[in-house]
């Protein structure tokens, strides 16, 4: 009697298992979704890494952090391009880039923003000493080439008057000139050329998307003009991840104080503990 429910319990438990574990893995997902609420958290990601001075040390780390994010995108589910690679010439890269496509693959990867320390017996030294490399990581949000300009009704106010310019004998007896004035960006364009109010207001319109797409350019390159500014502050000195393989093996994220032991698993892409870790820590 007791060996039959044992069985039914063992049964049980090998049909409902994968299902508890699909929903640990949504609940883990949907938390981490709730932590990012930046406007382009939800985008593509581009990522470059770069190798700090060392030469093959640090160019041999640069493609260890390279195959790491790709591992890591594999597990993730996510679709990861390289768009260019420079081999260095004994080992290792000079600099990588790659594309990285999935929800809110950027809100994942500015967690990976920073310089990356390892320390480690070096596998290019004769005399098997320990050495520190570093390498550079920086996120970027994946923006479209063609900004579309939205207008919606409920963001005009449109104004007419009289003509004030020449235009003929008409041209003053009519409200037919047209003033619009965009309410979230205050932009204001006015068109009194025509007689008609109908054909004002058309040119009106032309003029004012016109000037909203300046207006949303100017806004993204101001925004990378920031991201690249945050990029020049990254110090060397400053690294906000070690990973140490030597003398003993552990990861530890200097901004959050988040270790583990496994660094192999962590080098081949399960990062997702550090993701978390420093979106909850920005948050509070």
């Amino acid at each position: 009697m007791g060996e039959d429910r044992n069985e039914e319990s063992d049964e049980l438990l090998k049909e409902y298992l994968p299902q508890l574990r699909n929903a640990e893995k949504a609940l883990a997902d949907m938390e981490l979704e709730s932590l990012l609420g930046d406007e382009a958290d939800s985008r593509n990601a581009i990522l470059t890494i770069n190798p700090g001075a060392g030469g093959v040390e640090s160019q041999d780390w640069a493609q260890t952090l390279l195959r790491m994010y790709m591992r890591w995108s594999e597990r993730r589910g996510f679709k990861a391009e390289v768009l260019d690679l420079q081999p260095a010439e004994e080992a290792g890269i000079k600099s990588a880039t790659i594309a990285v496509e999935g929800d809110y693959a950027f809100g994942n990867l500015k967690a990976e923003t920073g310089v990356h320390r390892l320390v480690r017996i070096s596998p290019f030294d004769a005399s098997s000493r320990r050495h520190t490399s570093f390498a550079s990581v920086f996120a970027y949000p994946e923006v479209e080439d063609d900004l579309e300009v939205e207008v919606e009704e409920k963001d005009l106010r449109i104004d007419t008057f009289r003509s004030s310019g020449a235009g003929g004998q008409h041209v003053n007896v009519t409200d037919s000139a047209v003033r619009i004035t965009h309410l979230p960006t205050n932009i204001v364009v006015t068109c009194q050329n025509e007689r008609s109010q109908h054909k004002n207001r058309a040119t009106a319109m032309r003029i004012l998307r016109a000037r909203l797409y300046e207006h949303l350019k100017r806004e993204k390159a101001e925004k990378m003009a920031k991201l690249q500014e945050e990029k020049k502050e990254i110090a060397w000195g400053s690294q906000i991840r070690s990973y140490v393989l030597h003398p003993y093996r552990m990861v530890k994220d200097h901004r959050t104080g988040h270790e583990l032991g496994n660094a192999d698993a962590v080098l081949d892409g399960d990062i997702d503990e550090f993701i978390q870790a420093y979106l909850m820590e920005k948050r509070s």
